[in-house]
C-alpha cells in the first residue's frame, strides 16, 4: 500500500513538473518581435551532424531558405538525372550555374 501511495505521488509530480515546464519555455525562448520566416530558417539552419551553420554557409542557407533566389529555388527543383535522380557534386554545381545563367537573362 505504502509503495502504491508513493508511486501515485511520484507520477503527480512527474506530471505537474512538465506542465510547469511546457508552460513556462515559450515566453523565456521568445525572441524579441523576429519574423516569423526569419525565426524557422534560422532554427532551421544546421549541418548534417547537427551542428549549427556559421558565416557563409548560414548567410547561404537562410538566404535560400527565406526564398532570396527565385531562379535558385526553381533550378533546385529541376537538377535531376535523366533517370530522375537528384545531382550531386560538379554535376549539379554546373547545371545551377547553367540554369542559372539563363533563368537571369
Amino acid at each position: 500500500m505504502m509503495k502504491q501511495i508513493v508511486a501515485v505521488l511520484g507520477a503527480t509530480l512527474f506530471t505537474a513538473s512538465m506542465a510547469y515546464a511546457q508552460a513556462t519555455a515559450p515566453a523565456a525562448a521568445a525572441p524579441a518581435k523576429a519574423a516569423p520566416a526569419a525565426t524557422s530558417c534560422e532554427a532551421q539552419a544546421v549541418s548534417k551532424t547537427g551542428k549549427p551553420l556559421s558565416g557563409a554557409a548560414k548567410a547561404s542557407f537562410i538566404k535560400k531558405c527565406e526564398g532570396g533566389s527565385s531562379a535558385a529555388a526553381s533550378c533546385e527543383t529541376k537538377a535531376v538525372s535523366k533517370e530522375g535522380k537528384p545531382l550531386a557534386g560538379a554535376a549539379k554545381a554546373s547545371f545551377m550555374k547553367k540554369c542559372e545563367s539563363t533563368a537571369a537573362k
